[in-house]
């Protein structure tokens, strides 16, 4: 995904980024050292930034990174680095998430272990994924439309999955919920600046334009103090 789509999407979500995180996760004590993995350009980073004492944001994409350490509030910085190896120590985050990163990483169970490994005892950790369906077929189609639109795609994770990770991290899971969310790809591609010779080979076998998606958030707490 091209800088400039990210950032237009960014801006459009973070009013309701920022006030679904508030309710999710807090409320904040002001203390809290915040771990965005995956940050992409600073999306979850900057919706975590005005409760907590600081943000780090981890991306593999240097571009990506420049980009959000142009808009970044002061107590928000930005490292290079994989999700699936992240450069931390155990349990150095009070606050661990990730927003819509997993269907990205070949091995999301990694990312998700990783999470879970540099999050302190007792603390918090969040994930925000586009859900796959329970349909295999269904699924199927919809990860090849992905990976036409965004070569990074892997897989869509259904949401047994997920909680199957959580619970192989012994995490607890505090809530979830599921949100539908309307997509317009014709104003995406547009935005994207896919040739117009390009568009009908990403459609491929999906609803038309905007289609409902599916997004799951979850909340979980590594046991201890």
């Amino acid at each position: 995904m091209s800088v400039r789509l990210r950032l237009a999407l960014q801006e459009q979500r973070a009013a309701d980024l920022a006030e679904r995180v508030r309710r999710l996760l807090g409320p904040f004590t002001g203390s809290e050292v915040a771990l965005d993995s995956g940050c992409g350009t600073g999306s979850l980073a900057f919706a975590l930034a005005p409760g907590v004492r600081e943000v780090v944001g981890v991306d593999s994409n240097a571009e990506y990174l420049e980009a959000a350490r142009a808009i970044a509030p002061a107590n928000v910085r930005f490292v290079e680095g994989n999700a699936t190896v992240l450069p931390f120590g155990y349990g150095a985050f009070d606050l661990a998430g990730s927003l819509r990163v997993l269907h990205h990483v070949r091995r999301p169970e990694l990312a998700v272990s990783e999470l879970a490994r540099v999050t302190r005892p007792g603390g918090k950790i969040l994930i925000v994924d586009q859900l796959g369906s329970v349909d295999p077929l269904r699924s199927l189609d919809m990860d090849r439309f992905e990976r036409r639109r965004d070569p990074t795609h892997q897989r869509l994770l259904p949401d047994a999955d997920v909680r199957g990770y959580l619970e192989a991290n012994d995490l607890v899971l505090l809530s979830s919920e599921v949100t539908r969310e309307r997509v317009d790809l014709e104003a995406r591609l547009e935005l994207a600046e896919v040739p117009s010779d390009e568009r009908e080979a990403i459609r491929g076998p999906v609803p038309a334009s905007p289609y409902d998606v599916e997004v799951g958030w979850y909340v979980a707490r590594k046991p201890g103090p």
